[in-house]
This record gives C-alpha cells, sequence and structure tokens, in this order.
C-alpha cells in the first residue's frame, strides 16, 4: 500500500494541474459584469467591472480599436500592457486581465475608489494638504518608482491625476501608457510628459535615465505642499514656451506652508542638473528616503502595507465625476479594423495575469474552499479521473463553481448591458 504521504501528494499535485488548467482558461467579456463609467483614458472610457466568478471588483480600462489604429497607438497600447505585466508593487495599479472584444481592448486593472491627488489637492476645501499628508503620499510614490527602476522602468508622466487611492488611503501610480524599459547601460531620449512637470533634461531633448522621475516627484511634493505648481499657476493660462523657461532658468518660490526639511528635499529634486539631482548620483530611491523629511516614515511597514495612512477615504463618498459630467467620446469615422489588425490583437489579449489573478483567488477565499483534500485517504469526486478516454479531468468542483452565473449572488445570464451603481 502506498503511504499516505504519496496519496496526498498526488492529490495536491492534482488540484495544482487544475488551478494552472483554470488560469490558462480563455478571457471574454462575460467573465466580468460591467458597472458605471469611472472616467475616460486617452482611448476609451474606465469603467468598473466584476469577475463574476468570485465577486472581485476591478477599473475595466477599454481601449477603442478604431481610436488605436487611427491615432498609430498600437505599440503604445501593448507597450503600457506589457509593463503592466511585469510589474508586481502594492504601489503601482495591477494588470489582472487583458482581453479583447468587437470593438476594443480591455485593461483589467485595480480598482482604486479613493480618487486622485488632483482631486484632493483642489476640490477638497483649501488647496494642498497639510504637510504630513504630503510627506506620507510622497513616501508611498518613492516607493513605486523604486519598484519600477528595479524593473529598469522610468515611469516620465508623475502628476497628481495619475496618483490613485484605494478605499484605505494607500495610492499607486496609473496609466503607464508613457512608461519605458531602458536596458542596462543604455540611455534614452524623448519630449514626452506633461508639460510643467517634465526635467529640464526633457525639455531639452537630452538622454536620460530615471532622472525625470525624480524632478517630477520634487513637482508633486511642492503641489502637495502649496496647493500650486511650481511652474504653473492654476486658473491662469501660461503659454507651454514660457512654462519650459521657468523650468529650465526659473527659481521655485517657497511659502511658509514648508519646513525646513520639505524645501531642502523640493529643492534637492528640482536641481536642474540631473547629474546633481538627488537620486541620480547612484543611490536611487534610497538616497531619496534618507533625506530628513522621512525620518518619521518607517518604510519597511510602509513596503509591507502596514503604516496606518493620515487620510482615508469616505466609502459613501464619489471622488469622481458623476457620469453625466464626463465626456461621451465621438465616433472614429474613416477607419477599417482588417485581418493584419489581429496579430496586435493577439498580443495584447493573452488573459490573466498569473500573480493578480492567483491573488484574486487567495482573497476571496476561493483557493481555501475549493482546495481541500480528504484526509481519510479517498479521491475528492472532481479528481477521480479513472475510466476517463482522455487525460483532460473531467468538469468538477471547482470548474463547476467557475462556469456558474449567479455565483456572485446578483448575476444574470445577461452582460451585454452594463449596470449602474
Amino acid at each position: 500500500m502506498a503511504p499516505f504521504s504519496d496519496y496526498l501528494d498526488s492529490q495536491h499535485y492534482n488540484r495544482f494541474l487544475q488551478w494552472k488548467w483554470l488560469e490558462r482558461e480563455p478571457v471574454t467579456k462575460n467573465t466580468f459584469r460591467q458597472y458605471r463609467v469611472l472616467g475616460k483614458g486617452g482611448f476609451g472610457e474606465v469603467c468598473a467591472c466584476q469577475v463574476r466568478a468570485t465577486g472581485k471588483m476591478y477599473a475595466c480600462k477599454k481601449l477603442e480599436k478604431k481610436r488605436i489604429k487611427k491615432r498609430k497607438g498600437e505599440s503604445m497600447a501593448l507597450n503600457e500592457k506589457q509593463i503592466l505585466e511585469r510589474v508586481n508593487s502594492r504601489f503601482v495599479v495591477s494588470l489582472a486581465y487583458a482581453y479583447e472584444t468587437k470593438d476594443a481592448l480591455c485593461l483589467v486593472l485595480t480598482l482604486m475608489n479613493g480618487g486622485d491627488l488632483k482631486f484632493h489637492i483642489y476640490h477638497m476645501g483649501e488647496a494642498g494638504f497639510d504637510l504630513e499628508r504630503a510627506v506620507f503620499y510622497a513616501a508611498e510614490i518613492c516607493c513605486g518608482l523604486q519598484d519600477l527602476q528595479e524593473e529598469r522602468i522610468v515611469y516620465r508622466d508623475l502628476k497628481p491625476e495619475n496618483i490613485l487611492l484605494d478605499d484605505h488611503g494607500h495610492i499607486r501610480i496609473s496609466d503607464l501608457g508613457l512608461a519605458v524599459h531602458i536596458p542596462e547601460g543604455e540611455t534614452i531620449k524623448g519630449r514626452v510628459g506633461t508639460v510643467g512637470y517634465m526635467a529640464p533634461e526633457v525639455v531639452r531633448n537630452e538622454r536620460y535615465t530615471f532622472s525625470p522621475d525624480w524632478w517630477a516627484l520634487g513637482c508633486l511634493l511642492y503641489e502637495m505642499i502649496e496647493g500650486q505648481s511650481p511652474f504653473q499657476q492654476r486658473k491662469r493660462k501660461i503659454k507651454r514656451e514660457e512654462v519650459e523657461r521657468l523650468v529650465k532658468e526659473g527659481q521655485e518660490e517657497y511659502s511658509s506652508k514648508f519646513s525646513p526639511e520639505a524645501r531642502s528635499l523640493c529643492t534637492a529634486l528640482l536641481c536642474k542638473d540631473p547629474e546633481q539631482r538627488l537620486g541620480c548620483s547612484g543611490g536611487g530611491a534610497k538616497e531619496v528616503k534618507e533625506h530628513e523629511l522621512f525620518k518619521h516614515i518607517n518604510f519597511k511597514r510602509l513596503e509591507a502595507g502596514i503604516l496606518e495612512p493620515p487620510f482615508k477615504p469616505d466609502p459613501q463618498a464619489i471622488y469622481c465625476k458623476d457620469v453625466l459630467d464626463i465626456e461621451q467620446f465621438s465616433t472614429v469615422k474613416g477607419v477599417e479594423l482588417e485581418q493584419t489588425d489581429s496579430d496586435f490583437y493577439r498580443k495584447f489579449a493573452t488573459g490573466c495575469v498569473p500573480i493578480p489573478w492567483q491573488n484574486e483567488m487567495i482573497e476571496t477565499d476561493c483557493f481555501r474552499e475549493l482546495s481541500n483534500i480528504p484526509m481519510d485517504g479517498s479521491v475528492p469526486p472532481d479528481l477521480d479521473w479513472r475510466g476517463l478516454p482522455s487525460p483532460q479531468p473531467k468538469k468538477g468542483l471547482l470548474q463547476r463553481f467557475f462556469s456558474r452565473r449567479d455565483c456572485c449572488g446578483n448575476c444574470s445570464d445577461s452582460d451585454d448591458e452594463p449596470t449602474r451603481l
């Protein structure tokens, strides 16, 4: 008789095969239930969605195929998808699924219900944050940039609109459309980013690696404290040329809102010379974390997600525009999709991303509920493959669970129309 440990090993291995089989299942629009529109992206709308099988909520970023083709955005869309796929950080939005519909390519991302920093800086009372809150966000952003740079990714679009808050008040960096991977030992160039946040070396179209992100962190920290961008004035139109001149030559002004430590860090990050800028002398994020402003931040606890944020969003509040206030995209005319576009769509629509998907199974208790192994030595019905004509496992408990259309308690067979939250 085989020892009991062999039995357990074989059953655990069979369970492992079941989970890997499920992980590789095709993902379509029917995998999700669509809810209200949350906002607009560059190529389409962003809406809330729910995985039917687990009840997990996400944000679905839809990239309209015709709009991508008209603006020649294929490489940009694929680049964002591939970068999101390779980054696993609690400070950067995670990509859980990538799939396609007839009209759109869809990125299913971490749902951030707390709104973006721009909304909180300018629409929640007096502009700006108190120092404690600004320092906390700056520390988390620093950790996010560190995680990106460890993958040799420069973000290039750090600004308040792209920093989102979750239900608990932690932030994540979003919208990686301009991010790019820099091979070891190489530099890049390109005047990309948002006016007022682009570093001097970017404005001058010089070569760089990660220095623009540390400059942008300085701009963002300044804006969180002052309630105004260092090189632009809110509600006052300044020509792009003048903003770029100030970025290259101007000196930012500091009010009494800045502590000596906050002013010191902003000055070090907003150094015009990238070689002298904090974070650019070989130490990267470590240099920035060691600044006096962060002396009260325990980065080990912060990176573990166990530091309490200074602000927690109200679960009853809506930190985004009303559905009726979100502008509708115009219809794209004069663009026809062709068979040759299918190669690009296949590269994009690859289904679930393993680590976020596995986390979803754990967080929603599906893994614990479905992975039990009888301790009496019997074979679970869904793992009893004896007598089957092929090596494929019969559709058992696991598959039946995830194919149920009413598994979330409120799902129906109709999934064409979005549901309003």
